[in-house]
């Protein structure tokens, strides 16, 4: 007992650095977190970042008037939003309508007249109808019915947490004192604020809902208040230490980290499940309190500690994935499974001797029904094996067919919150505007040429003329737009004149006046030295494999009519890698998961010493793998990033109940009993622990459900499903396979029980 009070009071000291830590754990959200690393195109896009900019250093801000934006006091209003808002902390530039200018040509030299005249009301009709049929400003500064008028503000690059937080509150504080009907805000600071919210919430809805539902599954099982507590203590300092140790290591939370609490509770509702059960049974053999803890951990241990290394393994497979949050949930994953294990082993070993039997469980009758259901599916088993093994092989061609039909055709808006502010934004800005999706191609003059060559803007503008072509790119910008202004201003400012000049001699009468202008009017848009160009905008988000498609026709046109002897182009941009990397993860989702199979395959055959039993672990775990794939497929799921994670999930979860049958299947054969008397055996003393904690399981990964992000809904109802359907793989397939590998060896002296097994007391029926 001394020892065990000196491992509750360094518990203790566990706990308050624990608390301590905790108060430092951050939270992180960035599009580039997703990016595969060494990737080349996304190597390629660093080096295009530096000589131009980055593509998500805007934050849009758009008002709306349903009678019109040409009013005199919403304009004077806006116009003054315009200004101040350029003077927000980490902006570089604001711009508007209320701000643009066309160039004049007087006979004194250049100067400019506004596009909105705002203190002319008489003009407000005509400038309107200029206006909305100018492709610079429709869809970028102007909706399409000239209700919303959108404010474009340059960011930083790469723009820090700490520095989106300072802006966003800023911004928020700025917008309270105007009174717009309808105010709506998109960009990088904004994701960054709005997402890191969403997953802190994520994270404490999860820990409580998972809390409530052991509380209520350990009440059921045990029915007494104090094997509650215990475990839901022990379950909570495991959380907390776990946390605890991911922010010592400096690991910062993302949007999976929601899935921690429901795996901590998982992994200590199952090891309380199993040690106290033992002990409990141990202490009805007669055993004093310190015999029974003691043969509970030793005979129980290994087994439950080989479990969590599959577990664990299982996670581990994540860190072959290229993508840095995918790689940091397997392994924080992982290392919460083992911190649970050793945390709730070194908890239940200092708290169950101080308590009683009947302080621990109340008998009830219900028990009996368990025994009558494994003698059902054993005898079904026995029957029906060839139909099984039959219905098996189908299931699996159906399996096959729909991961075939697995799409890639990820939106950003699926990752959208539900329910909240940002998403409407988001989606406003996709109806009413050119929308969120940056795009970007790079523009390579070739043969010694330079990026504002005349017949390179010849060919470039051609390019344009094609992008503009596909619906959903509704918004582009070039260093082409300059020459196109300029030249429009010869053509009084009007629509038609606003191409490039049609001779040489016109356009290098344009290019001087190109020269003289400061260089901020086209340093983002062409390089410093002049070799390279871009082409810039964002388009609407219509979903991966459409923008594939319009990239590869894009691609054939380009072929044919651009002279590549002129100049090359390359598409780029962070919604382009977003887009590989969805593919990259389709091909690739179940590479990383054969190194753990073999892995556990390996683990299996060390223990257990047969090539044949191998088999029958490898078997029924590999096809949860299967049908998860199968119902991404057929459910038409878009496979990305976060739905990944379902593969390894549900490989190092579903080998918990597969290691205790076989592990009890091996031991009965070990005390002589034949292959079909073990089998029984073995269904009557695992198979209620086993639809117990698949039960939980089931219910645990449904906490999901109340999530505000549709991915992790997804991910809680695919491993739901999945490891329901695991069950009867263990329940059905695995004693099928049994019988077919495993033989009785002729004129064996097998021990056959006398009479039926049934569960052997009550304490036993819960035990595994």
């Amino acid at each position: 007992m001394k020892q065990r009070n000196l491992l509750l009071g360094f518990y203790g000291l566990l706990t308050i650095a624990g608390i301590f830590l905790l108060t430092q754990l951050k939270f992180t959200f960035d599009f580039e977190q997703f990016f595969p690393q060494g990737d080349p195109d996304w190597e390629f896009f660093k080096q295009y970042r530096d000589d131009f900019e980055s593509d998500d250093n805007f934050l849009l801000i758009a008002v709306e008037r349903k009678e019109g934006v040409f009013d005199s006091v919403f304009l004077q209003q806006f116009h003054d939003l315009t200004l101040k808002a350029g003077d927000l902390p980490h902006i570089t530039s604001a711009m508007s309508l209320t701000k643009m200018q066309y160039p004049l040509k007087t006979p004194f030299g250049l100067t400019a007249v506004p596009v909105i005249h705002l203190d002319a009301p008489d003009f407000y009709e005509s400038d309107r109808t200029k206006v909305l049929q100018d492709r610079r400003f429709v869809n970028n500064l102007i909706s399409e019915d000239g209700t919303a008028l959108t404010i474009v503000l340059k960011t930083i690059n790469q723009s820090s947490l700490e520095q989106s937080e300072e802006l966003m509150d800023s911004l928020y504080q700025l917008l309270n004192t105007y009174p717009f009907e309808k105010k709506h805000i998109l960009g990088r600071a904004y994701f960054q604020t709005a997402m890191v919210e969403m997953e802190t919430r994520e994270v404490l809805v999860s820990t409580l809902i998972a809390a409530l539902l052991t509380i209520v599954i350990l009440f059921f099982i045990f029915r007494r208040w104090w094997t509650v507590f215990i475990a839901i203590a022990g379950i909570g300092l495991a959380l907390l230490f776990f946390l605890g140790l991911l922010s010592a290591l400096g690991r910062e939370l993302n949007a999976l980290a929601a899935l921690y609490p429901i795996l901590m509770c998982i992994v200590g509702v199952a090891d309380t499940i199993h040690i106290t059960s033992k002990y409990l049974d141990e202490l009805e053999k007669g055993h004093d309190r310190e015999t029974a803890i003691r043969t509970t951990l030793r005979e129980i241990g290994l087994a439950t500690f080989i479990t969590c290394i599959t577990t664990a393994i299982g996670f581990a497979s994540l860190l072959t994935n290229r993508t840095a949050p995918i790689q940091g949930f397997g392994l924080n994953a992982a290392l919460g499974v083992v911190v649970a294990f050793f945390t709730i082993y070194g908890w239940l070993w200092a708290m169950l001797p101080r308590f009683k039997t009947d302080q621990l469980i109340k008998f009830t009758p219900e028990y009996a029904f368990w025994g009558r259901s494994m003698e059902r599916i054993y005898h079904f088993t026995r029957l029906r094996g060839r139909s099984i093994a039959w219905i098996s092989a189908g299931l699996m061609a159906l399996c096959l067919l729909g991961i075939s039909q697995i799409n890639t055709n990820y939106r950003l808006k699926s990752n959208m919150p539900r329910g909240q502010q940002i998403t409407e934004d988001f989606l406003y800005f996709e109806s009413k505007f050119s929308g969120f999706r940056p795009v970007e191609f790079a523009v390579f003059p070739q043969n010694g040429r330079q990026a504002d060559d005349f017949e390179v803007l010849q060919e470039m503008d051609k390019f344009e003329t094609q992008l503009r072509s596909y619906a959903p790119m509704k918004t582009l910008v070039s260093i082409n737009d300059v020459y196109r202004s300029l030249n429009a201003m010869n053509y009084g400012n009007r629509p038609e004149g606003y191409r490039l000049p049609d001779s040489l001699a016109d356009f290098n009468k344009l290019q001087q006046l190109v020269n003289k202008m400061p260089p901020s009017a086209s340093e983002v848009l062409l390089s410093k030295n002049h070799d390279k160009a871009r082409i810039a905008g964002r388009m609407q988000d219509v979903g991966r494999d459409t923008i594939a498609l319009i990239q590869d026709d894009i691609a054939r046109w380009t072929s044919t009519n651009i002279d590549s002897g002129i100049v090359q182009f390359k598409i780029t941009g962070t919604g382009v890698i977003l887009d590989k990397n969805s593919a990259y993860i389709r091909d690739n989702m179940l590479q990383g998961l054969i190194p753990s199979v073999l892995v556990v395959a390996f683990i299996m055959g060390f223990l257990f010493k047969d090539l044949r039993m191998v088999l029958v672990f490898v078997i029924p775990n590999v096809f949860p793998l299967f049908f998860a794939g199968a119902l991404i497929g057929f459910l038409g799921i878009p496979l990305e990033a976060g739905i990944a994670t379902v593969f390894s999930i549900v490989f190092g979860i579903a080998t918990d109940d597969t290691v205790h049958f076989l592990s009890n299947f091996k031991l009965c054969r070990s005390r002589g009993l034949s292959v079909e008397d073990s089998l029984r055996t073995t269904l009557a003393e695992t198979g209620k622990a086993m639809c117990l904690g698949s039960i939980i399981l089931f219910f645990s990964f449904l906490v999901m459900l109340f999530s505000i992000h549709p991915p992790s809904v997804t991910v809680g109802l695919l491993v739901s499903v999945t490891l329901a359907g695991a069950l009867f793989c263990d329940l059905l397939l695995v004693p099928v396979l049994v019988r077919w590998l495993i033989k009785d060896q002729p004129g064996g002296d097998a021990k056959r029980p006398n009479g039926p097994v049934d569960m052997p007391a009550a304490v036993a029926t819960i035990r595994q």
